[in-house]
């Protein structure tokens, strides 16, 4: 059989190769830790550990970079990256989009602790409308989760057990958890932000003092850097922070 028969009956089989995200919508990469759960109690502490929290921020960073998104948020395991409606690297390749993303955050994550991590990978696609709600809907996830969290934890460290623990907040209301928390003296408003509501990652000017040796003056320059931001606005303020970055 000629070669070239070959490889083109070969290729047909990558059936989702030639997937293509769709013109005019915003491409979103979400990854997630796989199998997190076990790597966190074994190698971290409960329910937040400031060390995972910098593992994740410089994860996020590195795919805010590679990606050249526009902006990127996490929390918990959790990241995902906003690029550019007219985003075009690998040619909108889903298959590469999704790939990469997980290869890169693995590496990344895993370089950075030392421990080897997994991550999976997903493609989301919306509107304007539909991108500020994305967003809305993971901090709204990452409140939800570190109240949980925080609540499960402070029962199981008072030696109740994973079911005991588990059965004293079904059914529980945010009233009853926050005040489950006040009762071991832990105000759940207090707590950091990056811990209630996540990490927000994006593209910003800045000014950087220089010299000019030709003008033997010191001069000022304009450099662009990423700018890490743990205490985002929540609910109403973080939809119009959003609206306003898309549009910007």
């Amino acid at each position: 059989m000629n070669n070239d028969r070959f490889e083109e009956m070969m290729r047909a089989g990558e059936r989702y190769h030639s997937l293509r995200l769709p013109a005019g919508e915003w491409p979103i990469i979400r990854v997630d830790g796989h199998g997190f759960s076990q790597l966190t109690v074994s190698h971290f502490e409960k329910p937040f550990d400031e060390q995972f929290h910098l593992h994740m921020v410089e994860t996020a960073q590195a795919l805010l970079e590679q990606f050249q998104g526009i902006y990127a948020y996490t929390e918990s395991d959790e990241i995902s990256i906003l690029l550019p409606r007219d985003w075009n690297l690998f040619g909108r390749s889903q298959e590469k989009a999704v790939s990469l993303s997980a290869g890169i955050a693995s590496a990344t994550f895993t370089n950075a602790s030392g421990h080897t991590v997994h991550f999976d990978s997903r493609v989301w696609l919306g509107n304007d409308e539909a991108v500020v709600d994305y967003f809305r809907w993971r901090q709204a996830d990452a409140a939800r989760c570190a109240l949980n969290g925080w609540c499960y934890w402070m029962l199981r460290k008072a030696g109740q057990s994973v079911e005991q623990a588990t059965r004293a907040l079904e059914r529980q209301t945010l009233t009853a958890k926050t005040e489950l928390l006040r009762e071991y003296e832990i105000m759940f408003e207090q707590l950091p932000g990056w811990q209630r509501y996540g990490v927000g990652l994006w593209w910003e000017d800045y000014e950087k003092p220089g010299y000019n040796p030709v003008e033997n003056k010191q001069v000022t320059a304009i450099r662009r850097g990423i700018r890490v931001e743990k205490s985002l606005p929540y609910g109403h303020e973080y939809a119009a922070f959003i609206q306003n970055l898309i549009m910007a």
